[in-house]
């Protein structure tokens, strides 16, 4: 058995997968690197809804950031979180 601490973090990084305004931004980041004002009008929310849950992305290192000028373009962590998406809707499909 993992140790508790783990389980903990384990539990914490799939509460993150709860919310379906971050699972459509997380299927949007998974073609394509994008910025704020993409990625709002791409998944129909707001600029302000889209930061507050890159927020939330960011500290579950599940998207990673990096500037362009005035710009922060957003892309997936690596390739661990396209799979446990893809692994994840395989999984509900079947």
């Amino acid at each position: 058995m993992p140790d508790e601490e783990l389980l903990y973090d384990l539990a914490d990084l799939f509460k993150v997968f709860g919310d379906t305004t971050r699972i459509k931004m997380l299927y949007a980041l998974m073609g394509q690197e994008l910025c704020v004002a993409d990625l709002a009008e791409l998944i129909g929310a707001t600029q302000s809804a889209v930061s507050h849950q890159l927020r939330t992305l960011k500290q579950a290192r599940l998207v990673k950031f990096q500037r362009d000028g005035k710009n922060v373009i957003y892309s997936l962590s690596d390739d661990h979180v396209y799979t446990m998406l893809a692994q994840g809707m395989t999984h509900i499909c079947e």
